[in-house]
């Protein structure tokens, strides 16, 4: 009887997980990603399967949205068309389910699925606090989010993945995200580490921590919509997307900079948090499922 429990509170708190991160669609989605035959943009083996398939996506996503909410044209229309404080499971049900799409399912339902994004994007317009003038669908905002997402994503799994890229590995996983960046919109994604590098650096004079930023970085790690129990693995979760952000990041969303505590509590925690999470929602690796499925590898 004993050998059974763990099994059952294992699937219990993956069913959790996955019902949370993949919404009441989550199944009937994930059957459909990776049991349509047909081409698919990625290889299984290719990087990016590797990376957005890993439990570190978990601390690579909360620190994106950190990250992005300093530019002040992007964080005004989060904050005014996004929905993320009275729904947030729900966009990042969207999130996730467009990531899953773009990264295994087939050619057909990834453009599908940009399809989709692009289409609410070209009708998101406003203005910021400031009256600057924004609209979701402006390349150069793209770009930023996107960017932002990649370095993210890329630093949460080089510090908390299973197996973390080579170096060559790491310019094919920008080189392929790049893929969904241009489908999106965006006119020229970085395809290298040291590109990728670039773009942010060059987008430094344009970003501030405004009080839209810090309302939703106090929102998103201070006062997330999860029950007491959930709390302390979710603290855990949000102190290692605080330590990825880089050190000129913190002080305008009003976040501490500290090596200390971070290379000796925030760093394990992180670890621990997202073995937790692979532990519970292990399953077979999607490349495996998806390869006997997929045809052809790639549709350009």
């Amino acid at each position: 009887m004993d050998r059974l429990v763990a099994p059952r509170a294992r699937a219990r708190l993956g069913d959790a997980l996955f019902s949370r991160v993949a919404g009441p669609s989550g199944a009937e989605n994930r059957s459909r990603i990776h049991d349509t035959p047909g081409p698919r943009w990625f290889a299984p083996e290719d990087p990016i399967c590797r990376v957005h398939g890993d439990a570190s996506m978990f601390v690579g996503g909360l620190s994106a949205l950190l990250l992005q909410s300093l530019h002040p044209r992007a964080m005004a229309a989060v904050a005014a068309h996004s929905g993320y404080r009275g729904d947030p499971w729900g966009r990042l049900q969207r999130t996730s389910t467009f990531l899953a799409f773009t990264t295994y399912g087939t050619a057909e339902d990834a453009q599908r699925a940009v399809d989709a994004v692009r289409a609410v994007h070209a009708r998101v317009r406003g203005r910021t606090p400031d009256g600057e003038p924004y609209r979701a669908d402006d390349p150069h905002l793209l770009e930023w989010v996107h960017v932002a997402e990649v370095d993210s994503f890329l630093r949460a799994h080089q510090r908390y993945g299973a197996r973390p890229l080579g170096s060559a590995e790491c310019d094919a996983y920008v080189a392929s995200a790049a893929r969904t960046g241009r489908a999106l919109g965006v006119l020229r994604p970085p395809r290298t580490v040291r590109e990728l590098r670039e773009r942010i650096e060059a987008f430094r004079p344009e970003l501030r921590g405004t009080e839209a930023a810090r309302d939703a970085a106090r929102f998103i790690l201070l006062r997330p919509p999860l029950p007491w129990p959930a709390r302390p693995p979710y603290t855990l979760l949000g102190a290692a997307a605080v330590a990825l952000l880089p050190p000129w990041a913190r002080a305008p969303l009003g976040l501490p900079l500290l090596p200390r505590t971070e290379r000796w509590c925030a760093a394990p925690a992180g670890t621990a948090v997202t073995a937790a999470i692979r532990w519970a929602m292990h399953r077979p690796p999607p490349a495996e499922r998806g390869a006997r499925a997929a045809g052809p590898a790639r549709s350009e």
